[in-house]
């Protein structure tokens, strides 16, 4: 297939079906509704074995979280140099990977800790964390309202 079709052709398609057109005939058709979004897809997140690749930035994984976590997409004017990424629905999502706490020890604040739990940003209702491990007992995540997932195991893929 040539590199431009989907771009190109597909997309217009796929815009006039949502749109409607007006055919060969001189016919309006009407459209379906909907819409679409064309995306381009950069290198893998996870390698063979699940794990998170090296090189994923903290802002690759962050939309990839967000996105699996809620379903939708991480706002265009998410902040992407803090731990939380951003509230859906009345729930806030934040993320501890690749040192965003500027944590230099040797999990790097990917680890949910009192100290790392106390120093995250704000946020007044029921908080999903993603990070490496947790220290935190389940009567002190329910105490502060927070779901825990492990990266990364409990990252949705498919």
């Amino acid at each position: 297939m040539e590199p431009d079709t989907s771009k190109n052709i597909t997309a217009e398609r796929v815009r006039r079906v949502a749109q409607g057109y007006t055919s060969i005939k001189s016919e309006l058709v009407e459209g379906l509704g909907g819409g679409f979004r064309y995306c381009e897809l950069g290198e893998p997140l996870f390698d063979e074995a699940g794990n998170i690749r090296a090189s994923v930035s903290f802002a690759e994984l962050a939309r990839h979280v967000f996105f699996t976590e809620t379903g939708e997409p991480l706002p265009g004017d998410a902040a992407l140099d803090t731990p939380f990424l951003g509230a859906c629905r009345g729930v806030g999502i934040y993320l501890l990977y690749n040192g965003i706490l500027k944590d230099k020890s040797t999990n790097g604040g990917n680890v949910l800790t009192r100290a790392v739990l106390a120093s995250l940003p704000p946020f007044d209702g029921p908080k999903v964390i993603y990070g490496a491990g947790c220290l935190l007992g389940a009567d002190r995540l329910r105490a502060a309202r927070v779901t825990f997932r492990q990266t990364p195991y409990e990252i949705r893929v498919s």
